[in-house]
């Protein structure tokens, strides 16, 4: 709340915001929730408007803000799929907590609607009329290195301290996210069989899985685990910190982040992230021909449909649709050409 001044001003956002606190929210949720209703209000405040009594035209100019701001690196940088400096699941983003917030006033008694609304269907008798969001709605797919990006990278990380080493290895072998990795503790692995604890708590869904590894990650986490006794023997956090102000302490998100983004930009691949080695994980098994349901099992995923941006980023379906239809078309030209017998033989499998 003190990172949001203009939250502790208005009793209705403090209260809302501390009942999703209470539900056991991510830290990281919370954050995003309280940065987008911090800006909504301290755009009420500009506009001298009473959040409660803010209409739809009201949440337009909020839009209308989100979708003209400047990126951070220059006004000159413009994202492709929402013509402004924001991306568009930026903007979606910020409109989420806003549109919760409002729901919350409705179930008070203090509101009647919500001005932000949900992007919905309604059946009717000539089929059904669908109810655009304030903002249209941009579906990508997550960005993965190519073959030659990964190498380069692996080439920088190589030359990594082992704990580095290990935790990327990790990364991409059990497809963690950034707070699965970094809350990692010693009795969560399983050297014997391979295989480590995604706790429930650590989770994005909630929803505890047991991830295997592979051998050579293996003997990386071997000799992590010596070397880690160097830091400290004591049980608890798998992963430490090894700097002179914070020696033996938890290795922090942001210190990981720093530490990804840093041989990012040393093998010059930029765009890669924390999160890039869950995306080239969950790919490869959709190119090794993983089912779809193993895949989302896998990788923790409460809906396929999240799964599914894996399928479509592999190729895979689409690849061998093209093989089988293009062997039909390829062995039916060749009938033609060798002549009318043949031609006719296998008129039944492709007629014109």
């Amino acid at each position: 709340m003190a990172k949001w001044p203009v939250l502790a001003r208005n009793d209705h956002a403090a209260t809302w915001l501390q009942a999703w606190e209470d539900l056991g929210r991510a830290p990281g949720t919370l954050d995003a929730y309280a940065r987008g209703l911090a800006e909504y209000l301290a755009l009420c405040e500009r506009e001298a408007v009473d959040p409660l009594s803010a209409g739809r035209a009201h949440v337009g100019v909020f839009v209308r803000e989100l979708t003209s701001r400047p990126h951070r690196r220059g006004a000159n940088v413009v994202s492709i799929e929402s013509g402004a400096g924001l991306a568009n699941a930026t903007i979606q983003q910020r409109l989420v907590p806003v549109r919760l917030f409002y729901d919350f006033l409705i179930k008070e008694g203090l509101r009647e609607s919500n001005p932000v609304g949900r992007r919905r269907y309604t059946p009717g008798r000539r089929g059904s009329y669908q109810e655009r969001g304030l903002v249209p709605r941009f579906s990508k797919l997550p960005w993965i290195p190519t073959e030659r990006q990964w190498l380069d990278l692996l080439e920088v990380a190589r030359r990594e301290p082992v704990r580095n080493r290990v935790m990327l290895a990790l990364a991409y072998d059990a497809a963690l996210r950034r707070e699965e990795l970094c809350s990692l503790r010693t009795d969560d692995l399983d050297p014997a069989h391979r295989t480590l604890r995604v706790r429930a708590e650590t989770t994005k869904n909630r929803l505890e899985r047991v991830e295997p590894y592979s051998a050579p990650t293996g003997v990386l986490l071997a000799n992590y685990l010596t070397h880690r006794t160097t830091v400290s023997r004591a049980r608890g956090p798998l992963f430490l910190s090894e700097s002179r102000r914070n020696h033996g302490q938890p290795l922090s998100l942001w210190t990981w982040s720093k530490v990804v983004r840093r041989l990012a930009l040393a093998a010059g691949v930029e765009r890669l992230s924390t999160h890039t080695t869950r995306h080239l994980c969950l790919t490869d098994l959709a190119r090794m021909g993983w089912e779809l349901h193993a895949i989302a099992s896998f990788a923790g995923h409460r809906h396929i449909d999240t799964t599914l941006q894996y399928i479509h980023l592999s190729g895979r379906d689409l690849a061998e649709k093209l093989k089988s239809g293009m062997d039909h078309i390829h062995a039916w030209r060749v009938q033609m050409l060798a002549g009318p017998d043949t031609s006719q033989a296998g008129a039944g499998g492709c007629s014109r």
